[in-house]
């Protein structure tokens, strides 16, 4: 009886370590103890833009300096306020001076700042366009400034800002907002389909119920 029951034992035993020598194994070889990442999401969330189709292109400064606020951008600035003075012969801080900035060359601002070399090499001139992708981040268009702000992401934030910099000793006029877009020959004409159907339509009762000319 004995012999037997350690006999079944001993089978018993034997089988439980080869199911857990098994499960091991099969967690191992298939990583069923490490979370994946399905391969493509169960459905589509709307708003959430894939890192694969990228951002949306933004609209040209033109555009929105025509909307631009000079109010809403003094009140930007003062996020700006802790490393620039923006006043007629105001001292350097961390950061240049910003009177009359607009227009100046990119690195060569007046007053004495030292200016870091990315921005020394980067050249041209401080311009609608230079600014506004400045202000986008500072980081990206002269890789290697000393300058630490993280930037604007809103563009029309960045457009109110400029609009506010100009006042303030540039007086530029605003670059003209471009024109839009005129229709495509097919879509005119698909517009216009419906208009000469429908006086087609009109035409034909008025002309049934004319009378006849003597």
């Amino acid at each position: 009886m004995d012999d037997r029951f350690n006999t079944f034992a001993g089978w018993v035993l034997g089988a439980g370590i080869v199911a857990l020598g098994l499960s091991s194994i099969s967690s191992h070889y298939f990583q069923a103890d490490k979370a994946h990442p399905p391969h493509e999401p169960g459905y589509k969330i709307e708003g959430v833009v894939s890192s694969e189709g990228g951002a949306a292109a933004e609209p040209p400064v033109e555009a929105v300096l025509a909307k631009a606020d000079v109010a809403k951008g003094e009140a930007v600035f003062k996020k700006c306020m802790a490393c620039h003075t923006i006043n007629a012969g105001g001292a350097n801080g961390i950061g240049p001076n910003l009177h009359g900035v607009v227009g100046e060359g990119i690195g060569t601002g007046a007053g004495g700042f030292a200016f870091s070399d990315a921005l020394k090499k980067h050249g041209g001139t401080w311009d609608w366009d230079s600014l506004y992708h400045w202000l986008k981040s500072p980081a990206t268009f002269a890789q290697g400034t000393k300058m630490t702000f993280a930037g604007l992401p809103n563009p029309q934030d960045r457009a109110d800002v400029i609009a506010y910099l100009n006042s303030q000793g540039s007086n530029k006029p605003l670059p003209a907002a471009p024109a839009a877009e005129a229709p495509k020959e097919g879509a005119a004409a698909a517009a216009e389909a419906p208009k000469d159907g429908a006086a087609k339509e009109a035409a034909a009762p008025a002309a049934a119920g004319a009378p006849a000319a003597h």
